[in-house]
């Protein structure tokens, strides 16, 4: 058995923890989701019936992992020998951009996308504020810094890179020169390329 059950659908953000697996050289099986007819095990493993989940058969018993960014995070946890980890001056930046990520930037893209915009007076309860804020926000981070954690790529740049990339893909970020740049590096780990080809090719296989 592989050390990882890995449920995940190549059109969702299952994209983003194969990435991540890949990164950490972690040992895994793929399971994939139709979204019409769920797995029992699946159900089992994440009631919200949602993807990425991915299942760690570890020596004392299973433990269950959802949310992309918490699988990101516990896989770095896992193999330390992946140098996915910050040191101690690296720990704030890590943290922070990638939860950043997985709050205000997930946030303002599916807002955005869905053609909702908060009002002025409702800017205090969203917890972006607005698009524009949040935009400059990351803008300003990357225009001064080769990876989240400065001039070393961490397990941090799996989930912010995966969150920028999609949103240029799709094109609701707008393509600033130093997101365009931040996620063509981000293309150029082989741990990417060889995450994408895979999902890229079960997408095609979708298609037919």
């Amino acid at each position: 058995m592989a050390d990882y059950t890995f449920f995940t659908n190549p059109m969702s953000r299952g994209q983003i923890a194969r990435w991540a697996l890949h990164e950490a050289g972690a040992d895994y099986e793929q399971v994939l989701v139709d979204w019409k007819s769920k797995p029992e095990a699946f159900l089992a493993a994440n009631p919200m019936g949602k993807v990425p989940t991915i299942v760690h058969h570890a020596p004392g018993g299973d433990r269950v992992v959802t949310e992309a960014a918490a699988i990101c995070l516990y896989l770095a946890e896992m193999h330390p020998e992946a140098g996915l980890l910050p040191n101690d001056e690296e720990m704030a930046d890590y943290y922070r951009w990638t939860v950043f990520a997985a709050g205000p930037i997930e946030q303002a893209i599916t807002s955005r996308a869905l053609k909702f915009e908060p009002k002025p007076e409702q800017e205090m309860m969203a917890g972006w504020g607005s698009f524009e804020r949040t935009i400059h926000t990351i803008e300003a981070k990357l225009e001064g810094a080769t990876w989240v954690c400065g001039e070393r790529f961490s397990m941090a740049d799996v989930y912010v890179g995966s969150s920028i990339d999609w949103g240029l893909t799709f094109g609701i970020l707008p393509p600033l020169p130093a997101l365009v740049a931040y996620a063509e590096r981000c293309q150029q780990r082989p741990a990417y390329k060889a995450a994408k080809a895979i999902d890229g090719k079960l997408i095609e296989e979708m298609k037919r």
